[in-house]
């Protein structure tokens, strides 16, 4: 049996070196020619509509940047791998594109973990680029050599390493079709340094021996040089780089039907919109024109924020757990059952449930326990929204029941107004600070939420002006998205009037990112809400356990760490609590002539949110 496993293993090694040699053949290599594997990956990225790629420096990928840059593709350099995944998330999410980074092997590649799991959950199609040690010398002690497939593989739809350059193109493109199919998603392609660099100096680093004189050192370099010419053989013949059309799940005539039957028999009906409904094909436009058209309340969630403008008739922001128990039929488009809807708890029994949405898992998330969908459908959110109009042509939604959610929603708004001007103990009340920022936004603003305690406070207050104008981490709740976020925000709509809104723990985490705000002038406007702590945190700790533990911070002055990096510093705090308004404007001149600007708001702590817990 041994014996019969080793001529298997021999005939298999053998056979493996037969085909790599009819390759050879077959596949001709230029000894002579100074291209290289990067330069295939930017071609293939430049057919892809690439615009950025995120990055922070590292010899295994400078010929993919340098190719890519003279491609035009622009590259942008951070100061944390983390961030430069967290850009390329938001030019996703604005562009409708996928978002690309590419960093280094080894720590620059773990470095980003957080962020590309953040991604997973968010939804977003993203590429991922690494380097790598070169096949070769894998598990042999090469600098930055780790098992980075296994890394990523839990975290990714797809994963890919380059064995041979020839199969960069379509790597690349399957990897992107994956990526921006079904439910979107992160990807991973691994490239091993010598998959990147010209054929003589990887001949060079290899160190054949053309010379070898004894038998042992001829059968080294018989080998080394196949596996050089199995390398580059047939690298740099014509590629199609065209891509890939994305598979899109689209509801059947039947459900459409079946939906719309429920529909127009509700007298009390609710949709709910989540980030997914906003991901490509359907324009922004045609979805806000049909959930215009059906006249039904909506609540927003996610990227959704802003879709239907500051002031829709339809939008609902602070009523939506009554209006849920009230609805006769609730469409989730998009929307997940999980902690951020009480994993379903908050639906009612004698409602009737229709869900939508790509993902078979999210479609039906704890449907075990708390709620059951009447309806379950596998597709696409924002063209199912859009199909459902078109077949319900005519029909309206209840004035009565809208205006009857109107009058609970101006109710709470009022409550907040009011509580907004209450003192705190010391420094600012948020809600002040958040409600004046709220009034002072331009229609093409960009608020970008990283924080725990201060961010929640905004998004209950502040009202996203327009379709895109909400960015937070999502369902993974990622502190540290802000400089990243911002970053790519800016790249993709340069008009828009990007902001920053941080909670002090959480700029501590991006905060460097001013500096390649400043060196890529691409000026953003940052505003931290310092009460110096972790807020969010001790609001449950202090209640349950007494204890302020590792929840304390300092009132730092985050405004002279932002002059540093090559911004301008603003501190707003009690001394100028009547010319907060006055503040932020000029902040915003600041900002118009090129300028970062950071905020640091020294605020008090309000009862505003309590009860919220953080876990």
């Amino acid at each position: 049996m041994l014996l019969f496993k080793l001529s298997q293993s021999c005939n298999k090694k053998s056979i493996r070196l037969i085909h790599n040699y009819a390759k050879n053949f077959f596949l001709k290599v230029d000894q002579n020619t100074t291209q290289h594997g990067g330069e295939l990956v930017a071609k293939t990225l430049k057919a892809h509509n690439v615009d950025f790629i995120f990055t922070l420096s590292g010899g295994h990928i400078s010929p993919i940047l340098c190719a890519s840059e003279n491609e035009g593709i622009r590259i942008v350099d951070v100061r944390h791998e983390v961030n430069a995944v967290f850009a390329a998330d938001a030019v996703a999410r604005l562009s409708g594109k996928i978002g690309v980074a590419a960093v280094t092997a080894g720590p620059g590649l773990t470095n980003t973990i957080t962020a590309v799991k953040n991604a997973q959950m968010a939804e977003s199609p993203i590429l991922l680029i690494g380097g790598a040690a070169a096949n070769l010398l894998k598990g042999r002690g090469a600098l930055q050599d780790i098992d980075q497939m296994s890394l990523f593989k839990s975290i990714c739809k797809h994963t890919a390493s380059i064995r041979y350059i020839r199969d960069i193109p379509i790597t690349l493109k399957k990897a992107m079709h994956i990526a921006q199919s079904g439910t979107p998603g992160p990807v991973f392609v691994e490239f091993p340094i010598d998959s990147l660099y010209p054929f003589h100096l990887v001949k060079r680093e290899i160190g054949i021996k053309d010379d070898s004189k004894s038998l042992v050192q001829r059968l080294i370099s018989l080998y080394l040089n196949n596996y050089l010419y199995s390398l580059f053989a047939g690298a740099f013949v014509e590629h199609d780089f065209n891509p890939l059309k994305p598979k899109i799940p689209q509801a059947n005539t039947n459900e459409i039907q079946k939906a719309a039957e429920l529909l127009s028999k509700a007298k009390k009906p609710v949709i709910l919109i989540g980030s997914q409904a906003t991901l490509p094909p359907t324009p922004a436009g045609d979805l806000i024109e049909s959930l215009q058209q059906l006249n039904v309340p909506c609540f927003l969630g996610g990227m959704a924020r802003g879709m239907l403008g500051r002031n829709s008739p339809i939008q609902f922001r602070h009523c939506r757990k009554d209006a849920l128990k009230e609805a006769d039929v609730v469409i989730l488009a998009g929307t997940v059952c999980d902690f951020r809807l009480g994993y379903g708890k908050v639906l009612s029994r004698k409602s009737k449930i229709i869900s939508v949405n790509r993902d078979k898992k999210q479609l039906t998330k704890n449907s075990d326990i708390y709620w059951k969908p009447t309806l379950a459908i596998q597709a696409d959110p924002s063209s199912f929204v859009v199909e459902l109009a078109k077949a319900l042509k005519g029909f309206s939604g209840s004035q009565d029941w809208i205006e009857q959610l109107r009058a609970k929603d101006d109710a709470k708004e009022d409550a907040n107004r009011k509580k907004a001007l209450e003192s705190t103990e010391i420094h600012l009340n948020p809600m002040k600070v958040l409600q004046t920022l709220d009034k002072i936004l331009p229609d093409n603003a960009i608020l970008v939420a990283d924080g725990g305690d201060f961010v929640a406070t905004a998004a209950y207050l502040m009202r996203p002006p327009t379709f895109g104008s909400w960015l937070d981490p999502g369902a993974f709740g990622t502190l540290g998205v802000g400089g990243g976020f911002a970053l790519g925000a800016k790249l993709v709509r340069p008009e828009s009037e990007v902001w920053i809104i941080y909670g002090d723990g959480s700029c501590g985490y991006s905060i460097a990112e001013i500096d390649t705000f400043t060196r890529h002038e691409l000026p953003i406007l940052s505003i931290v809400g310092n009460d110096a702590g972790w807020t969010q945190i001790a609001r449950d700790q202090v209640v349950f356990f007494g204890s302020t533990v590792a929840c304390e911070l300092a009132f730092t002055d985050y405004d002279k760490v932002a002059e540093g990096f090559g911004g301008k510093g603003i501190r707003l705090d009690r001394s100028n609590d009547e010319n907060i308004e006055e503040i932020l404007q000029k902040a915003r001149e600041e900002y118009a002539k090129g300028k970062s600007v950071l905020i640091n708001c020294l605020i008090g702590k309000t009862n505003f949110r309590e009860g919220s817990i953080s876990v």
